[in-house]
């Protein structure tokens, strides 16, 4: 049998206050289009369908068609909440998406409660069993009075202990003539950050040693980690990654989704499509003058600009006419004006309000003469 697992989309994140709805839209919509050209018998989403607990109406609206053109293409789809969505909400909507052909698992569930999901492939014929396990927070996995008294170390191991008792659990009714699945969305020890995701819940006290997952899994999909990667384990362990770099961290991530083939008596083999309809996060350099040159080259990506040259009233402006994409624009370390201590040796001297709004600028690394005559031109003016 044959399934795509993608997690991370982070529907309704925006970048530097630009909403990217139109964008993660034309990504999702590729997603779909994937499943339907592979023909694949189910659709994993391993958690973060949104960026936000309280997601608004238009994100909403996003996923729930996204799920519904997933499961218009045939294939079983199974979502989990991440540690950014709302875990009651997802559960609020499961009867209706179950009647949809959806499977959603907000909040942690017993094997006979609906951890596990079971069904036959379309293609095939064959079983396959899915444990699914949403983000748990420590708060839940340890109990708050242990958290208040237990140290750092005590609190890890016992979240550690906690995710094994539940996966073997989930797991105890894997089958040899089953393909079984595990997904689920938290932190694997040793995996690299994409860069955009949440690290209060990302740290080591949330992490777990990739051997936590049984031998006898065909494939573990998790979500979480924004970076596509292999984990080092016993069954095959893999990020899928976002499909759409949620900030400027993550501009050197390839956002793919992972095809997956198994079989009961095969190990599972994985290939990375790549999901293309995202615009491209670039951080660039340079003077006013180069950055000018290299206008005609950017296209539509989204920009970080740092720009070296020192700062100056206007600059900003300056840039983002010649770069109206560039959503943050920065001076370059090497050109910002050093900060002197300005403070006159003797004691009990006053400085004037020029002097002081002289010092403030040096704080914040501007250099302008015509910055501080403005200033003294204005204080004159209503003085």
């Amino acid at each position: 049998m044959r399934f795509l697992h993608t997690s991370d989309w982070h529907v309704g994140k925006t970048l530097k206050g630009r909403s990217r709805l139109d964008e993660q839209e034309r990504v999702l919509r590729e997603i779909v289009g994937v499943a339907r050209s592979q023909q694949v018998d189910a659709v994993l989403v391993a958690g973060d369908l949104y960026d936000t607990a309280a997601p608004s109406a238009d994100a909403q609206k996003l996923v729930i068609r996204t799920l519904m053109g997933l499961a218009g293409t045939g294939a079983q789809v199974i979502a989990i909440a991440g540690n950014h969505d709302h875990a009651p909400t997802l559960d609020a909507y499961r009867p209706l998406a179950g009647e949809a052909g959806i499977t959603l698992v907000g909040a942690m569930r017993t094997a006979e409660n609906g951890g596990v999901v079971s069904f036959e492939a379309r293609s095939t014929g064959e079983a396959v069993t899915v444990a699914v396990l949403p983000f748990l927070s420590q708060r839940y996995a340890v109990r708050a009075a242990e958290l208040v008294t237990n140290t750092a170390s005590d609190n890890t191991s016992a979240y550690d202990q906690q995710l094994r008792d539940i996966l073997a659990s989930l797991t105890a009714g894997f089958r040899d003539d089953a393909v079984n699945l595990v997904m689920a969305h938290l932190t694997v020890l040793n995996g690299r950050m994409g860069g955009g995701e949440r690290t209060a819940q990302s740290i080591f006290e949330y992490a777990v040693p990739a051997s936590i997952f049984p031998i006898e899994t065909h494939y573990v999909a998790l979500g979480h980690l924004h970076r596509r990667q292999r984990m080092d384990a016993p069954c095959p362990v893999h990020y899928c990654g976002a499909p759409l770099a949620v900030d400027f961290g993550e501009q050197e991530n390839e956002p793919v989704v992972c095809l997956v083939e198994a079989s009961p008596a095969t190990p599972a083999s994985v290939t990375d499509i790549p999901i293309t309809s995202g615009r491209r996060l670039r951080t660039v350099r340079g003077t006013v003058a180069e950055l000018s040159v290299l206008a005609a080259s950017v296209g539509d990506d989204y920009l970080r600009i740092w720009v070296r040259e020192p700062a100056r009233a206007g600059l900003r402006e300056e840039v983002t006419a010649l770069l109206p994409n560039a959503l943050e624009v920065r001076i370059d370390p090497e050109f910002a004006a050093s900060v002197t201590e300005s403070r006159p040796s003797g004691g009990g001297v006053e400085r004037s309000p020029a002097e002081l709004f002289g010092e403030y600028l040096r704080t914040k690394a501007v250099d302008d003469p015509r910055v501080e005559a403005m200033f003294r031109r204005l204080h004159d003016r209503i003085g």
